[in-house]
């Protein structure tokens, strides 16, 4: 599917200066302390691999065009009427010193975090998109998952083990779902398992947004604000992440020590705003029919669709991080978004929780005691990725909004077809239709009606948009 651009024609400076005025709002700095990066070098200089040597899977990545901190890899195999899955993930353990400087800096960072103008690694570029990150041709170290499935696409038999790896290949979406169509046969078998899953997720009452990806780019003295269409193909492969991490959980909750992602049902008051959010932008939406199962169907590629998409981001809600300490009820600790309960384990590179989640699961799976690091390591963990999710979310959500008010400005005066989100004493959030753009607005309708807003203030320095109902006016 094609991407879709909107492009800020006017020079770039002022945009620079607003994208670097949020960064330093948020405090972030990309540079690493000496000492992180000394032993950053020596690791990249001498890495410690397992034992054990699983370089004979042929694994590849699949990717976005470009990645370099590559966290997983796969292979996907016939197993009778079944299948067999690796996975494999990036040994950030290998390579961090507990109580180290790298680990310090990990704890006090939380995340990756990505501006558009560059990225605030978690870990010294050196091992995160290099000695560590699991690049093609390269004997890389890894927490390697072992997954037999039934013909419905059930894990029957799970097995994680550290050993060596060596990726044969580093695909771009788009290059495997060209290849994919072409004929290969392993990406072939991952649609398999890939559609498989995402029935059990039905079946669960799950739901996945697959929103759009947003990135903006530079070229030149332009900036462009890119919205893509997830492939097929991502959505296969994100299903390999979600059942590794459904997995995680149930090994974790299983030994009553971990440390898991969580997120409340939305309330029926959430869902009720929201389908009439859906009917004021005219999607068709039975009332038996599950939020999941009406987002799953929705075409991707239809402008409405992603304003539905950004309204039902308030169902998603409330997720957290919580700490197992001994034994636990699994409904107890349902990701409501994925129906199960689930952990993040399959982005090390990126994300600090995944390192301590995959040190516990390997060393439940091979029934042996969890390393002490890991668990001593899960106090105030909790609040380190929810502090840094905070701070991604923000830098993420304010740099879209500083491009999209850029975009915008040189059409105040427009009239756009909105919904009315929510209600303020400040005004009103609405949806715009088209370009799918939340902002503030002056009206009185109510949330879900539909109205007809006039742009009245596009200002980058203050990165302020505003709106006003022509209606009221």
């Amino acid at each position: 599917m094609p991407a879709r651009h909107q492009r800020v024609t006017a020079p770039s400076d002022d945009l620079a200066a607003a994208l670097e005025a949020i960064r330093d709002e948020l405090g972030l700095d990309a540079a690493f302390p000496p000492a992180a990066i000394a032993e950053a070098e020596a690791f990249a200089a001498a890495p410690r691999l397992p034992d054990a040597d699983r370089t004979g899977i042929p694994f590849i990545t699949i990717d976005p065009e470009g990645s370099t901190d590559l966290d997983q890899a796969l292979h996907v195999e016939r197993d009778g009427d079944g299948f067999v899955v690796h996975y494999a993930i990036a040994d950030v353990a290998a390579f961090v010193e507990p109580g180290g400087a790298i680990d310090a800096e990990a704890r006090r960072r939380g995340q990756t975090m990505y501006a558009p103008d560059g990225r605030v690694p978690l870990h010294p570029p050196v091992v995160s998109e290099g000695a560590a990150s699991l690049l093609a041709g390269e004997v890389r170290a890894a927490y390697v998952w072992s997954f037999r499935l039934d013909a419905s696409g059930r894990a029957r038999q799970v097995g994680l083990e550290r050993a060596r790896v060596r990726s044969r290949a580093q695909r771009s979406y788009a290059e495997a779902q060209r290849l994919l169509e072409e004929g290969d046969a392993m990406l072939g078998l991952l649609r398999e398992v890939g559609e498989l899953r995402i029935a059990l997720e039905a079946e669960r009452g799950g739901a996945s947004l697959d929103m759009p990806e947003e990135e903006i780019e530079r070229d030149g003295d332009e900036y462009r604000l890119v919205r893509r269409e997830l492939l097929p193909v991502e959505r296969w492969n994100a299903q390999l992440s979600l059942m590794t991490g459904m997995e995680a959980a149930s090994l974790m909750l299983g030994a009553g020590a971990g440390i898991l992602r969580t997120m409340p049902r939305p309330p029926e008051a959430d869902v009720r705003a929201f389908r009439a959010e859906v009917a004021a932008i005219g999607e068709p939406w039975r009332e038996d029919e599950h939020y999941g199962d009406f987002l799953r169907r929705l075409d991707r590629s239809a402008p409405s669709t992603l304003a539905i998409l950004q309204a039902a981001r308030r169902l998603f809600r409330g997720a957290s991080y919580r700490v197992i300490d001994g034994a636990a009820d699994a409904s107890d600790w349902v990701q409501a978004a994925i129906g199960a309960p689930y952990a993040h384990a399959t982005a090390p590179l990126r994300r600090l929780v995944d390192r301590y989640v995959l040190a516990h699961c390997e060393a439940i799976a091979n029934g042996r005691e969890v390393p002490g690091w890991a668990a001593e390591g899960l106090e105030g963990l909790p609040e380190i990725m929810q502090d840094s999710s905070r701070i991604a979310g923000a830098l993420e959500r304010e740099s879209v909004d500083a491009v999209e008010i850029a975009v915008l400005r040189h059409r105040v005066g427009e009239e756009f077809d909105a919904v009315v989100v929510e209600s303020r004493k400040e005004g009103a959030t609405i949806q715009l239709i088209d370009p799918p753009t939340e902002a503030m607005c002056e009206t009185e309708a109510s949330p879900g009606e539909r109205i007809r807003a006039r742009l009245t203030e596009a200002d980058l320095a203050t990165r302020s948009l505003r709106f006003a109902d022509v209606a009221a006016g």
